[in-house]
């Protein structure tokens, strides 16, 4: 059964939900979608409808649908995600996919909070300073994917080697160190927005090993690829079908 957590508000109807002018244009097309979506899809999951919320956030960051992002902020609320909490998502899909696909997003999130009389700035999230983000970003990655990832920041090629510095200090230590989600949490909406982006599936068997050993199991991350499904489509979904099935191997 769909989880009590979303209140009235089905993120599978989101055009009915928000009187979008689609139900007068294209009734036919609503009622299909939503069917499936808030249905079939939304009523067979076992996750709960905070992570749920923040999996699709995640999963239109990666496939770039701003409009449809926009229309979930009330129900993602509604289920419980925090305003610090979709600000997290936003800020750490920068270094997956790049300010050039995050700018809009950001904006669009602090517009909505702003009309939803939330003052803006957010508390302040970060953990590091500028001298010992390297060496806590690396930290961060000897605990999400194992010891192999010692001394990664000075690692490498010497050609390439700040990249890995930059991966240590940067995606690592500037965003994972944060407050406001956990490593569990930012390793699933890593893992959504690699699915939804397509094209990196080396990253994406990665990611889905590391969920896997720090608590997210292959069961878990199915489920988050069905739920994500309707808002990405069926092929990155069935990538990241086979791209969980060869990390858990």
């Amino acid at each position: 059964m769909m989880s009590e957590d979303y209140g009235d508000w089905n993120p599978g109807k989101m055009f009915s939900e928000s009187g979008s002018e689609l139900c007068g244009t294209d009734a036919e097309f609503v009622e299909l979608f939503e069917r499936f979506a808030g249905g079939e899809v939304a009523g067979g999951s076992s996750l709960d409808g905070r992570t749920r919320m923040m999996a699709i956030l995640s999963a239109l960051l990666g496939c770039q649908g701003l409009e449809t992002f926009r229309m979930m902020l009330p129900g993602a609320v509604q289920a419980g995600v925090t305003p610090v909490e979709i600000k997290e998502i936003v800020y750490q899909a920068t270094a997956y996919l790049g300010m050039g696909r995050t700018l809009e997003f950001l904006t669009a999130v602090n517009t909505w909070l702003m009309d939803q009389g939330i003052a803006l700035p957010l508390e302040v999230q970060g953990t590091v300073t500028v001298e010992d983000r390297v060496e806590k970003g690396e930290q961060a990655q000897v605990d999400i994917f194992g010891e192999h990832m010692r001394g990664f920041s000075s690692s490498g090629p010497e050609e390439s080697r700040h990249i890995n510095r930059w991966l240590s200090g940067n995606c690592f230590g500037d965003y994972y160190t944060r407050k406001g989600l956990d490593y569990r949490q930012r390793e699933m909406i890593t893992f959504c927005f690699l699915a939804a982006h397509g094209g990196c599936e080396p990253q994406l068997v990665s990611h889905a090993a590391a969920n896997m050993r720090i608590g997210n199991d292959r069961h878990f991350l199915i489920e988050i690829i069905s739920q994500c499904l309707p808002y990405v489509g069926y092929p990155r979904s069935l990538n990241a079908l086979r791209c969980v099935n060869e990390a858990a191997k």
